[in-house]
């Protein structure tokens, strides 16, 4: 379990599979909430004890890797670009 505020760590354990507790009231990765490891538990101490525990008694959210996460971007990017340039 990783329990962080930062953004980019949110997106990496949704990719690893690892559970996160990410200690802010919102997030601009809602993706990772969606459909990733990540819960948002906010700033309150009790809570953020409470969804650890939860966490590490195995009641964590099991996630899914999203949609176009495969680490193909470059090629599709390129693909695209060659497209509109016409080759």
């Amino acid at each position: 379990m990783i329990i962080t505020d930062s953004g980019g760590i949110q997106e990496e354990t949704t990719i690893l599979n690892v559970p996160c507790l990410t200690i802010r009231n919102s997030t601009e990765r809602p993706v990772t909430i969606n459909e990733g490891t990540n819960v948002l538990a906010g700033t309150n101490p009790d809570r953020i004890v409470a969804l650890a525990e939860t966490i590490l008694d195995g009641g964590g959210s099991r996630g899914n890797i999203p949609e176009l996460w495969d680490g193909k971007a470059a090629k599709r990017i390129v693909k695209i670009l060659s497209q509109s340039m016409g080759g």
